[in-house]
């Protein structure tokens, strides 16, 4: 199942637009460059296990 994290979820990050959605591995992958590059953060097992938290599943596509 895909999963989407929203940037918007997380403190002090409110006005950030990111949202990323994909296979889990690939998202908590993304999310933590973009916490680390964008957010100042330091890549941690604490930032990863938050991101990971922070996941949900995505909305399933409609069929066309």
């Amino acid at each position: 199942m895909r999963k989407t994290v929203d940037c918007r979820d997380f403190p002090g990050a409110e006005h950030c637009t990111l949202t990323l959605s994909g296979e889990e591995e690939d998202v908590l992958r993304a999310a933590t460059e973009h916490a680390v590059r964008a957010h100042a953060q330091v890549d941690s097992l604490d930032l990863r296990a938050a991101l990971r938290r922070a996941l949900r599943d995505a909305a399933p596509r409609d069929a066309a």
